[in-house]
């Protein structure tokens, strides 16, 4: 038992561009895939991996230090520190059961298969930290390991069914065929913005407006191209920190490269899953046909260089600080996890079809949930990172995540299970919406 913890442990000490090839390489051999299409489509996807990891460092980059100075020119202080996400998934990893509980979630996925109740085959390992998290804070508020596991199975059952249900509508944004989306923190507000679009659907003119990026700049032109809207956004962040010429026009061009090039690395992940793709609905189809179609679970990195995501990221990103700065009671400045808005929106924008508009509109009221989400749970998140002997460095106060801590799904599913009335009260509205995401996402 100790060789294979320390065994599953030291696996996910690989980057996932490292992690993820492995996988697909280990999943291209079960399913009896050319041995040189398998590993050059390991290979792609390692280096598509890569290539979306370098243009999010550097996006973070140029992003954090006009925040820092929009912060020190408008004279705000805040008593918690925004960490981003990093600190806990650290923390997850950190629990003692995490182990044990990736067992347990490879076993659920692989059960649902064989009794037909999902078709996602989650692959996406690295990403189970954030069912992992969920049993650390229920554990910390209870004490109860059986509720930790329960809570924590509870979301990765709720996450593959939502990741099945907007398959067909990632595939058709995305043009990547047999794929999922079963990353907790995008796919948690898919039932949100599917409920949200059908919404505008109902109001008057704005039901009307088809904002696809493709479309909308075949109508206007350069006015419409996502690097140029880029451009224009990194201009104003740069005027609005005070910026000098040269850094105003360092941070536009930064802001159209991140626009421009991110799609070009999806591509390339996009193009070589087909071949796997391909290759698992051929093996099932011939040894397992009553299994009938099924998906690979991906990260939501796959999809983050779709024009509509990036577009309506950059496009929510002063809103969000605009937001922190103004509402009340918000103890943060989102900083850390700010640019981890493209994957919070990434499926909000599948729910619409690519409409920026839509998928902005809907946006707010997630940022500003998240807000009071992730301000509201810092001082459970500090207890956490005690419990597991992680210290933030150079930092002992406070913190917090804007996106990943303020994720209002994953808050939801640890109140419940440590014994929050108001939690439970809401359980009949949450039952009610996942509900109607099956029954509108068909």
């Amino acid at each position: 038992m100790i060789i294979l913890k320390d065994s599953i442990m030291y696996f996910l000490t690989f980057k996932p561009y490292v992690m993820l090839p492995v996988i697909i390489f280990i999943l291209a051999m079960v399913f009896r895939i050319k041995i040189s299409v398998a590993i050059k489509s390991s290979l792609s996807i390692g280096i598509g991996f890569i290539g979306i990891f370098i243009i999010f460092d550097y996006f973070i980059k140029i992003v954090n230090p006009v925040v820092q100075a929009l912060i020190i020119r408008a004279g705000l202080h805040f008593n918690v520190l925004d960490v981003g996400w990093p600190p806990l998934a650290s923390m997850a990893w950190s629990f003692q059961l995490a182990p044990i509980l990736i067992l347990i979630f490879m076993a659920v996925n692989l059960l649902m298969l064989v009794l037909k109740l999902t078709k996602t085959v989650d692959i996406d390992i690295w990403n189970y930290w954030h069912f992992i998290f969920i049993a650390a804070l229920v554990f910390i508020s209870t004490g109860n390991y059986f509720l930790a596991i329960l809570a924590s199975v509870t979301a990765c059952i709720i996450v593959i069914k939502i990741a099945d249900w907007s398959a067909p509508m990632v595939h058709k944004l995305s043009g990547m065929e047999g794929i999922s989306i079963p990353t907790l923190t995008s796919i948690a507000y898919f039932p949100i913005a599917i409920l949200g679009d059908k919404l505008i659907d109902k109001i008057p003119i704005l039901n009307k407006i088809d904002a696809n990026p493709e479309k909308l700049q075949k109508k206007l032109g350069i006015i419409a191209e996502p690097m140029f809207l880029g451009f224009i956004v990194g201009i104003g962040l740069g005027i609005g920190g005070g910026y000098n010429i040269k850094q105003v026009s360092d941070l536009a061009f930064g802001f159209a490269a991140v626009i421009y090039i991110l799609p070009k690395m999806c591509g390339i992940v996009g193009t070589s899953l087909l071949p796997i793709s391909e290759g698992m609905k051929n093996f099932i189809s011939t040894h397992f046909k009553e299994m009938g179609e099924t998906y690979i679970g991906l990260d939501v990195a796959v999809i983050l260089g779709l024009p509509s995501v990036v577009v309506t990221a950059i496009f929510l990103i002063p809103v969000a600080l605009l937001l922190a700065f103004t509402l009340p009671g918000i103890s943060f400045i989102p900083l850390g996890d700010l640019t981890s808005i493209m994957g919070t929106i990434a499926l909000v924008c599948v729910a619409t079809r690519g409409n920026v508009i839509r998928s902005f509109i809907i946006g707010i009221p997630i940022i500003i949930a998240s807000l009071y989400t992730a301000s509201s749970m810092a001082p459970l998140y500090t207890k956490l990172a005690h419990s597991v002997n992680y210290q933030i460095p150079d930092y002992t106060g406070t913190f917090t995540s804007f996106l990943d801590g303020g994720n209002i799904f994953r808050v939801w599913i640890v109140k419940l299970f440590s014994g929050n009335i108001y939690a439970l009260l809401l359980l009949p509205v949450v039952i009610v919406i996942l509900f109607m995401t099956r029954k509108l996402s068909k």
